[in-house]
């Protein structure tokens, strides 16, 4: 159990340093490396449905806006774990887990405040809160999911 909750919360600061990584790179280096998913996401798109007409600059940005949010959901479910391998169950796992992800992520803006042609955006925490919540959220229906049917199971194995 020990060797879980480590390898669990390894995971939840090295993704925690991934994200403090990208956000370090001055503005000119994210972009350039969003540009690039953006122009491999285009090609694509224009292989498989040539008529689409895409604006570049409005799907950049929706690009960036959802890696923010993706990001964010795996740190919501790699905190989800780490909780709950260190004992926490129920509300307080949910809380602490959302917690943490969400200071993180306001940590985060008030760290690009300070990085070349970077900002810290209020909409980026929400963006960033919303993957948490998320990934919260499908973690409860799953664990009720879950719960629901050992207890069928097990009316079923009494009668």
């Amino acid at each position: 159990m020990k060797v879980n909750k480590l390898v669990s919360w390894i995971a939840v600061f090295s993704w925690m340093a991934i994200i403090f990584y990208l956000s370090h790179q001055p503005g000119s280096a994210s972009s350039h490396l969003s540009s690039g998913i953006v122009a491999a996401l285009l090609n694509f798109i224009d292989g498989v449905a040539p008529q689409l007409d895409i604006d570049i600059e409005s799907f950049h940005t929706f690009i960036r806006k959802n890696a923010h949010f993706i990001a964010y959901f795996l740190l919501g479910l790699l905190s989800l774990n780490a909780w709950r391998s260190s004992g926490f169950r129920g509300v307080k796992q949910l809380m602490l887990s959302f917690g943490l992800s969400v200071l993180f992520a306001v940590t985060d803006e008030i760290h690009q405040l300070f990085i070349e042609g970077r900002s810290g955006e209020v909409r980026d925490v929400l963006i960033d809160s919303s993957g948490v919540g998320l990934s919260v959220l499908i973690y409860m229906v799953f664990c009720n999911l879950w719960d629901y049917k050992k207890v069928n199971t097990i009316k079923r194995n009494i009668k």
